[in-house]
């Protein structure tokens, strides 16, 4: 049987811990330990290492002096540079994906959008939103810049599991149908100024009508 690349196990490793980390299971501060992680999953610390800087390269984990690598924290100032960040990137992507959209493409998009607001909880309301925006994005055919917003959708999933860790309430996701309503009339710029605005929303709502991060302070999560 061949060996698994050392890239390959790496990536698992990765994918499982920011899975754990994004949902919680891991908190904040939580130390990684290196060698446990390495007999978990049966790798050497090679690929653990590297599954390590990745989390870092997310914003998911921080490697700290004589401490190890740790969960990293969050703030509200890193909720809305995530939402800035997402806002900018997004936009972008859109942009070159729309003339490739068809219209099988948007009726998944809505009915993603339909399956968000039946969403019985956080998980599977937020695995309905990403991919939403992700059938709307990925034909853009940029890999980086796809890559790039996952990461992002990976940290706002955090922030948002951590913000409704206390209960869930379901809600409408107007923003989404609008923004297919302007691609299927071929508005582009329209679509990419409503989901500008949809994405930068997070973390400015009023704190009577959002939820506490890790700190206490009030930021509110959209999709």
């Amino acid at each position: 049987m061949a060996k698994e690349p050392e890239d390959t196990i790496a990536s698992r490793i990765s994918r499982m811990l920011a899975d754990r980390i994004v949902r919680g299971e891991l908190p904040a501060g939580f130390r990684l330990r290196q060698d446990h992680i390495a007999e978990e999953f049966g790798a050497s610390h090679v690929p653990v290492r590297e599954a390590f800087r990745r989390l870092e390269a997310q914003g998911l984990a921080i490697s700290e002096p004589r401490r190890g690598v740790r969960v990293a924290s969050f703030d509200i100032k890193e909720v809305r540079e995530v939402a800035e960040m997402r806002a900018a990137l997004e936009v972008l992507a859109l942009r070159h994906a729309a003339k490739h959209l068809t219209p099988a493409i948007l009726d998944a998009a809505e009915e993603a959008t339909r399956e968000g607001d039946a969403a019985a909880d956080v998980h599977a309301w937020e695995e309905a939103n990403r991919r939403f925006h992700r059938l709307i994005l990925t034909p853009c055919n940029m890999s980086r810049l796809l890559a790039s917003i996952d990461d992002l959708h990976a940290a706002s999933a955090r922030f948002l599991f951590s913000a409704w860790r206390s209960g869930w309430e379901k809600r409408t996701d107007h923003d989404h149908r609008a923004i297919l309503v302007a691609l299927r009339q071929g508005r582009a710029e329209e679509a990419a100024g409503i989901l500008e605005r949809h994405v930068q929303w997070i973390g400015r709502a009023p704190k009577s009508t959002s939820k506490a991060g890790e700190n206490g302070e009030a930021f509110a999560i959209v999709g």
